[in-house]
C-alpha cells in the first residue's frame, strides 16, 4: 500500500515541475512515506531524517515532507522530534500534497493535513496512467474496522472504505492498455471489499471475476486478508478463475485461541484451517504465506507451541513474522502483563528457523517442474542474471545474457532451489 500511495504522491506533484531523481543528493524536495505498524519502522523515520536534516543544512533549499502512517499517528510530534521537516501529511490526504508543498515553499513555514476527508482520498485524485512494469499495483479497499488489539491501522488509515467497481475497473483496463500483464490488488483489509456497482455491492470475488475478463489482463493476486472475511465466491474464484494466482496471503498471527482472543482476530485456530482445508480441496496447489506476530501480552510458551504447531500443519511456502511492538493507543500497549524482550527474541528465532525450513521444503518441491515465470525487469546480482516470479511468488533466477526475456511471461524448467529463490532455464521449445 506505502508504494502504491508513494506512486500516487510522484505522480501528483509533477504538475509543479517535480521529476524523481535517483541520488538524494540532487534532490529539492525529499518525501519519506513511513509505516507505523511496528516501532522499529517508526524509529527509522527519525534515523533518516538525521541524515536528510545533514542534507539540507548543506543545501539550504529542501523542503521535507513525512506522509503516511507514521505521520497520521504522531503529526505534530513529527515537528517537536524533527523540527526541520517542512509537511506533515497523513495517508488520507496526499491528495493535497501539491498545495501543503507549495503553502510550505511560500510561506517559509511548517504545514500539516492530517485530516480524515469526507471524501475518499480517490475521488480528489488525478487520473494517471501509471509508469509500470510488466506488474502493477492496485489500490482497491482502504482501512479496516477489525481493531484488532494490537494495530494501529483503524487510527491511521481510517475505516474501510472501497473503491466503486467500476472506478477499479477503468484504472485495470488502463494499467493492462499500457502493457501490464499483472496486477495485485491491495488493501489493509482487501477481502472485505464491497465496492458499489449497479446499485449493490460487489465482493473480492465478484470483483476478481469482472477484472479477469479483461484481454491482455493474465494474472491476478490481492492482498492483505483476513480470514473472518473470505466468503465462498472468494473461494469459487480460486476454484474456477484461471488468472487468479494460486497463491493466498492470509495472516493468522497466532496458533494459540487464548492469544487471538486476546488479539480480538474473531477468529480461532481451528477457524482458519478449515479456511485452508477449503480452499486446499479447490485448489489443490494453492500456496499459503501469512504473518505471525510472537510474544504479545500474555503469551505463554505453551501458546507460542500452538503457534508452532499450525506452521508445522499448514506448510506455508513463506511467511513473515515479528516480535511484538506494543504500539501507542492501541489496547495491547496498555496490558501489564508485557513478555520479556528476551523471550520474544529467544521465541522469534525458534520461529524462524522452521519457517525457513518450511520454506526451503516447499521450494525444493519445485525441482524438475516447469513453470510459468513472469519476468519483470528485476535484474539478478550476476551479469546477464534476471529475476521473475512464479505463480506462487518464489522469485525464479535465469541468465537472459540477450535481453529477450524481460515484460514476459516464460516456461522455466527448475534446476535447483534455495531458501528464497529457484534457479531455472528456459524451456527449449524447439
Amino acid at each position: 500500500m506505502n508504494v502504491y500511495d508513494s506512486m500516487l504522491m510522484q505522480n501528483i506533484i509533477k504538475p509543479l515541475g517535480f521529476t524523481v531523481v535517483e541520488d538524494m543528493q540532487n534532490a529539492n524536495l525529499i518525501v519519506l512515506n513511513t509505516c507505523h505498524i511496528r516501532e522499529k519502522a517508526a524509529e527509522k523515520l527519525y534515523s533518516e531524517l538525521g541524515q536528510v536534516h545533514k542534507l539540507k543544512k548543506q543545501k539550504g533549499d529542501i523542503t521535507i515532507v513525512v506522509a503516511g502512517c507514521v505521520a497520521q499517528a504522531e503529526g505534530e510530534e513529527v515537528f517537536s522530534r524533527a523540527p526541520f521537516v517542512d509537511v506533515v501529511v497523513g495517508p488520507q490526504s496526499i491528495h493535497t500534497l501539491p498545495e501543503l508543498i507549495m503553502k510550505a515553499e511560500r510561506d517559509k513555514g511548517r504545514v500539516i493535513n492530517i485530516n480524515f476527508p469526507e471524501v475518499s482520498k480517490f475521488d480528489k485524485l488525478p487520473h494517471y496512467k501509471q509508469n509500470q512494469s510488466i506488474s502493477a499495483l492496485l489500490s482497491i479497499q482502504e482501512g479496516c474496522d477489525k481493531f484488532c488489539t494490537f494495530c494501529v491501522v483503524p487510527y491511521t488509515r481510517g475505516a474501510e472504505y472501497s473503491r466503486p467497481v467500476n472506478e477499479v475497473f477503468r484504472e485495470a483496463l488502463s494499467l493492462v492498455e499500457g502493457g501490464v500483464k499483472e496486477i495485485t490488488l491491495l488493501g489493509q483489509n482487501v477481502n472485505a471489499y464491497h465496492g458499489e456497482c449497479d446499485g449493490r455491492s460487489w465482493n473480492l470475488g465478484e470483483l476478481i471475476s469482472y477484472l479477469a475478463k479483461i484481454k491482455g489482463l493474465e494474472r491476478i493476486r490481492y492482498t492483505t486478508s483476513h480470514p473472518k472475511d473470505m466468503h465462498q465466491t472468494l473461494y469459487e474464484s480460486h476454484a474456477t478463475e484461471s488468472k487468479l494466482m494460486p497463491f493466498l496471503h492470509l495472516p493468522v498471527q497466532s496458533g494459540s485461541d487464548k492469544v487471538l482472543h486476546s488479539m480480538n482476530r474473531k477468529h480461532t485456530a481451528s477457524d482458519y484451517l478449515d479456511i485452508i482445508d477449503n480452499l486446499r480441496k479447490l485448489k489443490p496447489n494453492i500456496a499459503f504465506s501469512s504473518d505471525f506476530i510472537v510474544g504479545f501480552p500474555g503469551e505463554a510458551e505453551k501458546d507460542f507451541e500452538e503457534t508452532i504447531k499450525i506452521v508445522e500443519k499448514v506448510g506455508f511456502a513463506q511467511s513473515y513474522s515479528f516480535k511484538y511492538s506494543p504500539r501507542p493507543g492501541t489496547p495491547g500497549a496498555e496490558r501489564k502483563d508485557q513478555v520479556p524482550e528476551e523471550i520474544k527474541t529467544e521465541r522469534l528465532a525458534r520461529l524462524q528457523k522452521l519457517i525457513s525450513e518450511k520454506q526451503l521444503e516447499y521450494n525444493k518441491k519445485m525441482i524438475g517442474h516447469t513453470l510459468p515465470v513472469l519476468f519483470d525487469g528485476k535484474k539478478g546480482k550476476y551479469k546477464n542474471q534476471i529475476i521473475g516470479k512464479t505463480p506462487y511468488m518464489q522469485s525464479v533466477c535465469i541468465y537472459d545474457p540477450e535481453g529477450e526475456y524481460c515484460g514476459k511471461i516464460i516456461d522455466i524448467n527448475i534446476l535447483a532451489a534455495n531458501q528464497n529463490s529457484l534457479i531455472g532455464e528456459v524451456v527449449n521449445i524447439n
